[in-house]
């Protein structure tokens, strides 16, 4: 049963600085800033939301259909897909691109200064939906933003079940624009700042939102999520991680679980621990795509969390 997701693969340039941005920014000279900071340690990381989302479904024995659009540069993530085994026919080249890119620099006091280049990214409305063929379940990710307009509407016009994930693309949108992806979508998943933000920008409530949907689902971190559905509020728990490491990926790690659960029939509660438990295990990890857990083991940590196997 094959999973569309729409969204963006991006490179990640991890660089750690091993003093503080306080000690080389002077607080009356930030309106002509010309500094360089030595970043001794540097990893390069696969991710996007789209990849990270793959990439997870696919441990859990998921069918993934990654849309997007990458540069002249993409050729070691579409060889890495390869060998994972991830479908790339609906991954564009723009030729005349990059791909999407962000230059993270990570202080001692963990403060972070990103840049981020969106490159071919910018150019993802060229996918159609309508290529992808027959897929059971769609989500529309952080992406361009027209990319996500089209493919929001193309996912309504297919009849094709939608989960809307604005992350951190909301900005990109008024509350027009968010009241049009409420109404096409099937599902909405949010962090609960962005559920903040989403309510503000709408003007309607989580109750008047979750309405209009057959689920709104809104993580709380260490808190868990809540999942609103036909009138009541499913609370799902947090796993407990083994490690606290990194949280890069953690919310698509999280869809990952979402998807597959909608696409196996699954119950409400079920699919909410699944998502849970894929969350907890990414955090352990550095980056998006490190951990790589056998299903089986996926299984017995379920289990293990919640006294049942989901499969």
């Amino acid at each position: 049963m094959t999973s569309l997701i729409c969204g963006s693969l991006a490179f990640d340039s991890i660089m750690l600085f091993g003093g503080r941005f306080s000690e080389a920014l002077l607080a009356d000279q930030l309106h002509k800033i010309n500094v360089s900071f030595l970043v001794p340690e540097m990893r390069k990381e696969f991710g996007g939301c789209a990849g990270n989302i793959g990439y997870n479904l696919k441990l859990l024995g998921g069918d993934p259909l990654i849309m997007a659009t990458v540069g002249q540069d993409a050729s070691p993530y579409l060889e890495r897909l390869d060998r994972l085994q991830i479908s790339r026919r609906c991954i564009r080249m723009i030729d005349d691109a990059y791909t999407a890119q962000a230059f993270i620099t990570t202080d001692a006091g963990g403060n972070q200064i990103t840049a981020f280049h969106p490159g071919a990214m910018t150019r993802s409305h060229e996918n159609k939906v309508a290529d992808a063929g027959a897929v059971k379940l769609a989500i529309v990710a952080p992406d361009g933003r027209d990319g996500m307009l089209q493919h929001a509407k193309d996912c309504a016009d297919l009849n094709i079940p939608l989960i809307f994930d604005p992350g951190q693309g909301l900005p990109m949108f008024n509350g027009a624009d968010l009241k049009q992806f409420i109404e096409l979508a099937t599902y909405v998943a949010v962090n609960d700042y962005e559920a903040e933000l989403l309510t503000e920008r709408t003007g309607l409530s989580f109750e008047q939102i979750a309405q209009r949907l057959s689920a709104l689902i809104v993580t709380r971190g260490e808190l868990g999520a809540e999942i609103f559905t036909d009138g009541k509020r499913i609370d799902i728990p947090c796993v407990p991680a083994e490690q606290i490491v990194d949280p890069t990926g953690c919310g698509d790690a999280f869809r990952a679980g979402l998807m597959y659960g909608l696409t196996n029939d699954m119950d409400w509660e079920t699919t909410g621990r699944l998502a849970s438990l894929m969350g907890s295990i990414k955090i352990a990890y550095q980056g998006g795509q490190n951990h790589i857990p056998a299903r089986v083991a996926i299984e017995e940590q379920f289990q293990k969390a919640f006294g049942y196997r989901f499969a």
